[in-house]
């Protein structure tokens, strides 16, 4: 494209420190994996059955096998007594629980290993093992996956597009999450279903004027906070991870406790509900309905967090 001079001025430009910078940045988490798989030529792969469905839809995309795997109620995986010799294993560290000696352990025990670290953004990648990152759960961006740990496919792909994605971000900022939800919902859709391509300049850009120390400290408060004020009560044992994705709170009537924090405007997501199983996944199953991912994000504060913690009590002892 020949350069422009004058007109309007346009989105400033960004030249701050981008974290994963040397990664491979592309267009979604899911399309980092597909990257991954024409790279390595994945034929099978063993995936946990607590994990969005549309991570095995990448999979079955580029003609991968996919097999399945348990997570037990500490969040580790349940492995299967062997895998075959060319088979992958796909390990998700959820909500950045997972203890660098044991992510050393499983490298150790796969040859083949891929690591999930989708809830874990500010984790390093693992030495020799590919990593995946998904830039729009941690911060305020339409799109973007970082594949790190292989060297860059000789494959050409194109540079994707993102500002018509952008509206409900831009609304949300003026107005209430409300106004923009079905939007947000479409946009998650819409991530799902693109081709590979390169990460758009619009959210390269944005990515690189993130006040990545700032949040960091903001979400570790946050869920420390949390965590003193609920930890009595929560059946899971955490420690703090570097910048939580979010505060993992596991009770036993989990959907009703999910109702009544919706009603007070407390958006607690129920992640990957288990419906498109038919396997025998009672574990699992508990997991999707009684942990509350509570959020402890930049955008609020510990007062914000003991606010939270205090209509939990409430309903609780009612």
């Amino acid at each position: 494209m020949q350069k422009e001079y004058g007109g309007f001025i346009e989105l400033e430009h960004c030249h701050g420190h981008m974290l994963h910078e040397d990664g491979i940045k592309l267009n979604s988490a899911q399309n980092c994996l597909r990257y991954l798989i024409r790279e390595k030529g994945i034929r099978t792969i063993w995936l946990p059955y607590f994990l969005c469905e549309s991570v095995a839809e990448g999979c079955r995309k580029e003609n991968t096998e996919v097999k399945f795997y348990h997570t037990d109620e500490t969040l580790r995986p349940v492995f299967p007594d062997q895998i075959g010799e060319d088979e992958w294993m796909y390990i998700v560290n959820y909500y950045g629980q997972l203890r660098e000696d044991e992510i050393s352990g499983y490298r150790d025990r796969f040859a083949r290993l891929i690591l999930d670290n989708v809830q874990a953004y500010y984790h390093r990648p693992a030495a020799d093992i590919p990593t995946i990152y998904s830039c729009r759960k941690y911060f305020g961006v339409a799109d973007g996956g970082i594949l790190s740990g292989i060297q860059p496919s000789a494959q050409e792909y194109e540079t994707d597009l993102s500002f018509d994605r952008m509206e409900f971000l831009l609304g949300r900022f003026e107005k209430g999450a409300n106004a923009f939800y079905s939007q947000y919902v479409g946009n998650n859709d819409l991530v799902g279903t693109l081709d590979i391509k390169y990460m758009s300049k619009l959210t390269e850009n944005l990515l690189h004027g993130i006040e990545y120390d700032r949040i960091r400290e903001v979400r570790e408060e946050n869920f420390r906070t949390l965590d003193e004020e609920l930890k009595e009560i929560n059946a899971l044992a955490l420690t703090c991870p570097a910048a939580p994705f979010m505060y993992p709170l596991m009770v036993k009537n989990g959907p009703e406790l999910r109702k009544k924090l919706i009603g007070s405007r407390i958006y607690v997501p129920k992640l990957w509900p288990m419906d498109y199983h038919s396997d025998l996944i009672e574990t699992e199953r508990r997991l999707a309905d009684n942990i509350l991912p509570i959020p402890c994000d930049q955008r609020y504060t510990a007062e914000d967090m003991r606010y939270i913690s205090s209509v939990v009590h409430n309903y609780l002892n009612a």
